[in-house]
């Protein structure tokens, strides 16, 4: 009998040999040094080119998955943050940014696909680093889903 590859049976392969090579990718990266942007004592030393899944993972309020990654500098206004908090709550709390845009990510092209996380927003603070936002609509921001703490951004999304 002979098997016939439907057009949703090739996407699934395709998705799981893409998942693969990316768990591939990111060991191959971990055994050749720091990750993208930041050096071997786990600061980041490039904001824009940091990649999430290379810091901590910390659940926040209510209930918010999200990652904190590099460290903090001194006296940083970043640590007053939590996961999960809405864009207005940090703007609030530690002022306005220097720079911030949003982009779609590729959630945002998956057909049928109505939950959260289709675009992103970011705020850019020099000295400080960048706050990453995710869900609700592009103009309301979402909540906050990634903390980059870089003492040396430059606070303009390049």
């Amino acid at each position: 009998m002979k098997h016939v590859w439907t057009g949703l049976g090739a996407c699934t392969l395709a998705a799981l040999l893409a998942v693969g090579i990316g768990d591939a990718e990111a060991r191959r990266r971990s055994a050749d040094g720091p990750p993208p942007g930041m050096n071997e004592s786990g600061e980041v030393i490039d904001s824009g080119a940091v990649e999430m899944g290379h810091g901590e993972k910390v659940t926040g309020i209510n209930g918010y998955e999200g990652e904190i990654t590099g460290k903090p500098a001194p006296n940083s206004k970043f640590t007053r943050l939590k996961i999960g908090m809405s864009m207005k709550q940090v703007r609030d709390l530690i002022g306005e940014p220097t720079d911030e845009g949003a982009y779609i990510t590729g959630k945002a092209f998956i057909p049928f696909y109505f939950g959260g996380d289709r675009h992103r927003y970011e705020l850019a603070y020099k000295g400080q680093g960048r706050l990453i936002f995710a869900g609700k609509g592009m103009s309301t921001g979402g909540n906050l889903i990634w903390i980059i703490h870089n003492k040396n951004d430059s606070g303009y999304r390049e």
